[in-house]
């Protein structure tokens, strides 16, 4: 059992429920939202200090879980080499048989890069992770960097609608697989296949950050905690802070079951543990990395589109499809129209009829 042991457990998990029944008292009185919020850090921090033990150094309970065999790990290393720009950078996606099958979102999600500004080079850099076998197929047919993840006892070619048990396995499958690409000296940028690259993001990340994220919903301030991620785009430094982090990250998934990645980062970025990390984050703007939850309306900014604020398959490639339509519109006016004539993305559509992802 690792660093575990049976017995340690058993006291956590006794542990764990001594501490709710004293907390239960506080909810029915203290019910705000700030009050809320602080049981929640202080439960958190007793359930880790009672696990591991009060002067217990971070890197020896952060513990990531995915294995790879020595060949999986060399095919890896080999595929970010081959697709890192000089500084080691990469950009990475994750795709299952659902999402690659001929024109579906993989598709979309190339177009996007042939049809942006200065974008199309980007492909040479982007490593697309496959869940399952036909993924990886598909993959290998119409670009060069793939790299196939497999979970054991685990099929994650189907759809996977948003918050069911296999969604939530594939999304902290990912969290942990990005830990591992930090921990290989790789810095990313990771892009849930269904945004639309449009325009070079990098001159909009910020030097001074470790950790960057885009936003459900953005107040106007790169450094307020409580702005909505979304961890489907993510700019992301290899450093020891990083590496902390997203192990904690993947750890943390045990205080909140039932919650996917960005939720649990929405509940743990208040938490001491994680301030103790030191992590310098950052929240990227909508006006440059906008989505269905909130649309980027100006054309000559926009950098990325997400398909966010939308469940289902049929529903976002219907939608990112009218955005592909939106750009090329775009694209085809002279500076005069473009002067003179608004344009609007028509999107979301279909996706109002829908929430989540």
């Amino acid at each position: 059992m690792g660093i575990f042991s049976s017995v340690r457990l058993r006291y956590a998990a006794t542990g764990a429920l001594c501490a709710a029944f004293i907390l239960l008292p506080y909810l029915a009185i203290y019910h705000s939202p700030e009050a809320l919020r602080l049981l929640s850090q202080s439960a958190f921090s007793q359930h880790l200090n009672r696990i591991f033990g009060k002067g217990s150094s971070q890197s020896s309970f952060l513990d990531g879980t995915l294995n790879f065999t020595q060949e999986e790990l060399g095919n890896l290393q080999g595929v970010l080499k081959n697709a890192s720009f000089k500084n080691k950078t990469v950009i990475i996606t994750t795709l299952n048989q659902a999402w690659a099958t001929q024109n579906s979102m993989l598709d979309l999600f190339l177009e996007s890069f042939r049809l942006g500004e200065g974008t199309r080079d980007f492909l040479d850099h982007l490593v697309i992770v496959a869940l399952d076998q036909v993924a990886h197929d598909r993959c290998t047919s119409v670009h060069k960097h793939c790299f196939t993840l497999r979970t054991d006892g685990v099929d994650f070619s189907g759809e996977k609608f948003f918050m069911t048990n296999d969604y939530l396995k594939m999304m902290w499958r990912r969290v942990d697989l990005l830990r591992v690409v930090l921990e290989l000296g790789y810095n990313f940028v990771f892009s849930d296949a269904d945004i639309m690259w449009f325009r070079d993001p990098f001159p909009h990340f910020s030097r001074d950050a470790d950790f960057e994220i885009a936003c459900d919903q953005y107040n106007g301030s790169p450094t307020d905690l409580d702005n909505r991620p979304n961890g489907g785009f993510v700019h992301v430094q290899a450093n020891k802070r990083t590496i902390d982090f997203y192990k904690f990250w993947y750890k943390s998934r045990e205080m909140y079951p039932g919650k996917h990645d960005q939720d649990v980062l929405n509940e743990v970025k208040f938490n001491s543990n994680f301030t103790d990390i030191g992590l310098k984050i950052q929240f990227l703007s909508t006006e440059f990395f906008g989505g269905f939850c909130q649309v980027s309306r100006d054309f000559d900014k926009v950098c990325t589109m997400h398909a966010n604020c939308c469940t289902g398959l049929v529903r976002k490639i219907q939608d990112l499809r009218l955005v592909i339509e939106d750009w090329k519109r775009y694209k085809s006016m002279t500076d005069l129209e473009k002067q003179l004539q608004k344009v609007y993305w028509r999107a979301p559509r279909e996706c109002l009829h829908s929430f989540g992802g």
